[in-house]
């Protein structure tokens, strides 16, 4: 029976090679699970593969948003739902990459969504306008500290959309998440992980390489496509930075260090949520061939 692998795991832990492998050998097409790698022409900053080293495998949800608009959880879980079920109708497995942590457990546990209400949901946008992004940040952490540890500190939307549920269903807001039991499509989840010194390497060659390849020159093209103005995609990590440095607030390789240390703490938000849950089968990214270790999992 073909069933999903969902590769999961930290930033830069090798996410994108595995699943490759994978898809090669279990005759896969992949799936983007990471929230970033939506928009058009962010590409370096969100170390999207280029199409030339795709192997010939489609890759769906990639390149699906304009960087003015935004990105939802919730329009995600459709789009990916409709691919995922297409893929197993023709007989090809589906190969789901990515990091985004709530994007993750809202399509492998079917996560229905709580409804919205205009009235509160204004509320909390009024509140934000009133204190800032962080202070608000910090409101969700004293009534919900789970949730605040999953949502950064500069997102407004979810941050918004954290205390909206809360206020509404009068329960933290992992509450109206599923309970972890059986993933849909009987998916594998396969982690992949490093040790932390060398993740910590990892990112630190990942984010020098993102300036020395343009990600400044990316971001003023962006930014003339409206960047600026995206709720979402100008607060993705290393683009939110470059932006400040453009706008004069520090310099280029101040940016570069911020953008490294907001990618070592996003890493810490994954692995704490990665972690508990036990349904994942976890591999070392620094294995020679880490995709074995994978079909013998597969395979029972």
């Amino acid at each position: 029976m073909i069933r999903p692998v969902v590769v999961l795991g930290p930033t830069a832990s090798g996410k994108s090679d595995l699943g490759l492998d994978l898809a090669e050998r279990l005759g896969g097409e992949v799936i983007n699970i990471d929230a970033m790698q939506q928009y058009r022409g962010m590409d370096i900053g969100t170390a999207k593969l280029p199409v030339d080293e795709r192997r010939g495998i489609p890759h769906h949800q990639i390149d699906t948003l304009d960087v003015t608009e935004i990105a939802t959880v919730a329009n995600y879980k459709t789009a990916a739902t409709a691919d995922v079920e297409n893929l197993l109708a023709r007989g090809v497995t589906p190969i789901i990459v990515g990091g985004s942590m709530l994007y993750i457990q809202a399509l492998v546990d079917d996560w229905k969504f709580p409804a919205t209400d205009p009235a509160v949901r204004a509320k909390w946008e009024a509140r934000l306008q009133e204190i800032g992004v962080e202070a608000l940040h910090a409101e969700l952490a004293r009534v919900d500290p789970e949730a605040a540890q999953t949502i950064l500190s500069s997102d407004p939307r979810r941050t918004v959309r954290a205390l909206e549920v809360i206020e509404l269903t009068g329960q933290p807001f992992a509450a109206s998440a599923p309970k972890i039991g059986e993933p849909r499509w009987d998916a594998l989840l396969v982690g992949v992980d490093r040790n932390t010194e060398e993740l910590d390497a990892r990112i630190a060659k990942r984010t020098e390489v993102m300036f020395q390849s343009g990600l400044v020159d990316e971001v003023k093209t962006l930014l003339g496509q409206g960047l600026r103005e995206g709720v979402t995609a100008s607060r993705a990590i290393g683009y939110a930075q470059t932006i400040a440095s453009i706008d004069g607030e520090y310099d280029v390789a101040r940016a570069q260090e911020l953008t490294e240390q907001g990618t070592r703490r996003y890493v810490r938000r994954q692995r704490s949520w990665f972690r508990r849950d036990s349904r994942i089968h976890w591999v070392d990214g620094a294995d020679s061939a880490p995709a074995d270790a994978v079909i013998r999992i597969f395979g029972r």
